[in-house]
Formats: structure tokens, sequence, C-alpha cells
């Protein structure tokens, strides 16, 4: 009987080994064939398409030289690094005071005000009524524009909720018993405990910052505040048209080379930061996930 069991753990094992490598390899290969596309030489890609490997002495930067060589793109990538801390600064600010007011179960209007959240989550107010509000606001043409109207998530506040409801509660009756109001607790006794939720928290909000595309598209009509993905979008759409960069540039690599290689570049930030905050991802998005 014992035995049995053993070979049937062996096997569960075997077959969970199994089924994650699949699962690993689904991912790997279309993440592969995007690094092969961004540095083929123009001359294998025509006259092969995109093999799957290429040798050492294949591997070709004039995709990412004609990227990165643009005028434009210093420029549009400090309007990325702009947007992305400025909005997360600012999203992360306006969480962290509604996460905490929403998990003090004795806030009179609690429930009140987690219908309304709630209500929100379920039924947004669409884009008309947005674009109307930030140009009756005169908020064309500024950072605030693409910040302002996603800077609170619903989804990261209930999670950020729940955090702090699985807090111990004694460690806040302490601090209200020797005198301090409700800002101090959070800033001094819930904030410190809460970096993993924080981290995790930030990371979801600089990553749709970062890769914020349609709403600079709608409100950022000068060149001179237009992010990166707008940019690589529109060096991508005109490349044929040859006004973005010079006809010659193109004869180095393909238009497909282009597209991964604006893929990866727009990745390599975030790839920079993750590994710092991995070690917190998974204890924030458990306990923040998981009430009690």
């Amino acid at each position: 009987m014992l035995r049995s069991k053993t070979r049937d753990a062996i096997l569960f094992q075997i077959g969970l080994a199994v089924f994650l490598t699949i699962i690993l390899l689904l991912i790997l290969l279309p993440f592969w064939r995007v690094i092969v596309t961004a540095f083929i030489p123009l001359d294998i890609y025509t006259r092969e398409g995109i093999p799957f490997f290429l040798s050492p002495t294949e591997w070709t930067f004039e995709a990412f030289n004609q990227l990165l060589g643009h005028s434009m793109f210093p420029r549009a990538a400090l309007n990325s690094i702009i947007i992305t801390l400025l909005g997360t600064a600012i999203s992360l600010v306006l969480t962290v005071p509604l996460a905490y007011g929403l998990s003090t179960r004795n806030l009179p209007g609690r429930k009140l005000l987690m219908t309304l959240v709630l209500f929100v989550y379920l039924f947004s107010p669409g884009l008309i009524p947005i674009y109307l509000l930030i140009t009756g606001m005169n908020l064309t043409n500024n950072y605030l524009a693409i910040i302002l109207p996603p800077a609170v998530s619903v989804y990261n506040t209930l999670v950020m909720m729940s955090f702090f409801e699985g807090l111990p509660e004694d460690l806040k009756d302490a601090a209200r018993i020797d005198g301090a109001n409700e800002l101090q607790v959070l800033w001094h006794v819930i904030l410190p405990l809460s970096k993993p939720i924080l981290l995790t928290i930030g990371l979801f909000y600089a990553v749709y910052f970062w890769n914020e595309f349609f709403t600079p598209l709608l409100y950022l009509n000068d060149n001179d505040l237009m992010p990166l993905p707008v940019l690589l979008r529109n060096i991508l759409i005109s490349a044929s048209f040859n006004e973005y960069v010079e006809y010659n540039a193109f004869s180095s690599s393909s238009i497909e080379s282009l597209k991964a290689a604006g893929v990866l570049i727009t990745m390599i930030p975030m790839l920079l930061v993750y590994p710092w905050i991995q070690r917190y991802f998974t204890k924030g998005t458990l306990v923040g996930g998981v009430k009690g």
C-alpha cells in the first residue's frame, strides 16, 4: 500500500514537471522568436525568412540602431519615464489612504463607500465622458491627462485593502492609545509593515503607465510630450512614407525586425525592475489577495 502511494506520488511529480515544461516552452518560444526577429540581418530575412536559430556571426543591431538613433527617441524615453514615475507616485498616494480607510471596519459609511467603489469597478463611465471631462478641464497636452483618469485602480485598491485587513489590529490600537491619529497610524505603523504590497501595487501601476499607448494618442498632440510607445508606433507606421527615418536606413533591416526591436526596447526597463521586486511580489499578491 505504501509502495503504491509512493509510486503514485512519483508519477504525479513527473506529470507535473512535464506539464510545467510544456507551459514554459509555450511562453519562451514566442519570446525567442521575437528576439531572433529583432537581430536577424536583412539579407537572411529576405532569403530564408525568420529561422529558429541564428549563428553567433549573423546577429545584427541595425534595427535597434535605427530606433535608438531617432532624433526624438531621447525625449520620448524621458516622457515615458516621467509619466511612469509621476503616475505611479500619484496612484500610490491616492490608493493607500483609500485602501486603509476601507480596511477600517468601524469607519462611518464604510458600506456605502465600498458599494460606490464596486459600482465604479463594475460599470465604467466609458471613453466619451472621460474625454469630455479631460478636455473640459483643459488637461490636453498635459501629463495629468494620462495620469489622473487611471490613477486609482479598484482592483489594486481591493488587493491592498485585504492586505491591510490582515495586519494585526493590536498594533493599530496600541498606536491610538499612545495618542496617534489615523494618519500617524498609517504612516508610522501600517506603511512600514506594507513594503511587499506597496512594491507589488507600485509595479502594477508602473507597468500600466509605461505601456500606456491609447490615452496619449487622444490627449497629447505635442510631439515634445510623446511617450515611447507612441513614438515607436509612429516610426513603424510611417516607415514606408519616410517620415521618421531616412530611406537608406531601411535597407539594413526589415519592418518585422523594427517591430520586434521596438517590443524588446519597451520590455527592457520592466525586466530590469522586476528581479528587484520579485521577492516581494508573491508575498504581496498572496497576502493581499487572500483575506485574513
